[in-house]
């Protein structure tokens, strides 16, 4: 029979995912991995396999949240959708803005090193994307029902404009935009949603 194991996963992901988010993939090793969690490298790799297989675990999980929390932040009744959505993009753009060592989204910075050469980095990212966009677009026609955004309006393609804004603002962030300019950025995706004609 097999030894129970005599660690917690989750910490030792967590622990992981620390690492590979500060560091990126390419600078962190697994030494480093098993240093931070004061487990034996032979402990992690029994436990997780390699470093390829470490990450695409904490990168999956990490997916996994990220869409999670979107999803319970958008989830509502028709009438409060437009406040969803707008407390959605003002939340991304000031969590963007509090994140000073400007690490941004570990989404974005795990497939822009690997998904080139790493078909389940890009498939997972993938995946994530689309389910972030079809939840603003669930959101915009739950707006569009209420008579918050013009009904005639493709809701997908709203979506897709609204999340690439969000996308873009982590992105300037990262590069060290102000609050006040994610903060206008916000303010303006906003503002350019079809309104219904009165």
């Amino acid at each position: 029979m097999a030894r129970p194991r005599k660690f917690d996963e989750q910490q030792v992901l967590d622990t992981a995912r620390e690492r590979f988010w500060s560091g990126g993939y390419a600078a962190t090793r697994m030494e480093d991995i098993a240093e931070a969690t004061g487990l034996g490298k032979g402990s992690l790799y029994g436990a997780f396999g390699g470093k390829q297989e470490l990450f695409h675990r904490v990168f999956d999980d990490y997916c996994g949240s990220v869409v999670d929390a979107v999803s319970r932040q958008l989830r509502g009744n028709d009438a409060d959708a437009y406040a969803r959505l707008s407390a959605h993009v003002h939340a991304v753009a000031a969590a963007t803005a509090a994140d000073t060592a400007h690490r941004g989204c570990l989404l974005a910075k795990g497939a822009a090193e690997l998904a080139e050469h790493d078909e389940t980095v890009a498939k997972r990212a993938r995946a994530a994307i689309e389910a972030l966009q079809a939840l603003l677009e669930g959101d915009i026609a739950a707006c569009q029902r209420n008579g918050d955004i013009a009904a005639d309006a493709d809701p997908g393609k709203l979506a897709a404009l609204v999340l690439a804004v969000l996308r873009g603002i982590e992105a300037l962030g990262k590069a060290g935009a102000g609050e006040e300019t994610l903060t206008d950025i916000a303010r303006t995706a906003l503002a350019v949603l079809p309104r219904p004609a009165h």
